[in-house]
């Protein structure tokens, strides 16, 4: 039986992905900073689903905990097959208006991490000749909206660099790039989207079975929902000065705060 290592595991898509990834026979393991939390999770599922599930804790803005999770990535004892690098959060201030402190550590989980834990996960999967990556970018990456946009474009940059260099080994990376998804994301980010309009939603279980269909054929991006897809390709067209001024209008740059 395969495992999946899914960070960001107890809210939002992270979830959303130990449910369907326990559904479809995989063993997990669970990582987020609540062990509480965490262990109620794993007790509901292992009941449910009957596979193993291991918990984790961890803060992925402090590097040593980081390190504690890229080990258990390098393990040849169950090893781990999937790796979902989901873990990640909002801070809903302008940049200049933050304070720096607050920007380093949402940077440190929100790039850091994802490349800490994707090299080790590469690493043992590349011994093993068989693995996926899947890293959870946004729409908001092809946006101008402050470092939000800019961690996930390096997510999405990132991630299409790793499948470059895995290619031929048997192992896959895949960037999620959804729009606005229906979790609690936003509510503990303290943003208000009650006022846009609903077909601007995806619901988390949709989004997760359209990566996890676009992991096991390959794909590089995966951009769930037709409309997405759309938007995707409108602003990889559009001039940047045109982005930057959707931006400032409050349009386009709003797109693809997901979790």
């Amino acid at each position: 039986m395969a495992t999946a290592l899914i960070t960001g595991a107890s809210a939002g898509l992270g979830l959303e992905f130990a449910w369907q990834l326990a559904s479809a026979r995989h063993n997990l393991v669970l990582v987020a900073r609540n062990r509480e939390r965490l262990e109620g999770i794993a007790q509901q599922i292992e009941s449910v689903a009957g596979v193993h599930v291991e918990v984790l804790p961890a803060d992925l803005s402090q590097r040593d905990q980081v390190e504690v999770v890229a080990k258990r990535l390098r393990s040849q004892d169950n090893p781990v097959g999937l790796l979902v690098n989901n873990a990640g959060y909002a801070v809903h201030k302008r940049f200049l208006a933050s304070d720096i402190g607050e920007q380093e550590k949402l940077l440190a989980v929100m790039v850091n991490s994802v490349m800490v834990l994707s090299q080790a996960a590469a690493q043992q999967m590349i011994e093993r000749g068989r693995g996926a990556i899947l890293n959870v970018s946004s729409v908001a990456a092809l946006t101008a909206s402050g470092t939000y946009s800019a961690h996930k474009a390096w997510v999405r940059s990132f991630t299409e660099g790793l499948a470059v260099e895995l290619n031929g080994t048997g192992v896959t990376a895949t960037a999620l790039c959804p729009g606005f998804v229906h979790t609690e994301f936003h509510e503990r980010a303290g943003i208000d989207y009650s006022g846009f309009p609903e077909i601007a939603w995806l619901n988390a279980d949709q989004v997760v079975a359209t990566a996890l269909q676009d992991v096991r054929r390959g794909a590089v991006i995966s951009t769930p929902s037709l409309r997405y897809q759309l938007a995707s390709g409108l602003l990889r067209t559009l001039p940047r000065a045109a982005v930057r001024a959707l931006q400032s209008n409050g349009g386009a740059g709003r797109i693809g705060s997901e979790k």
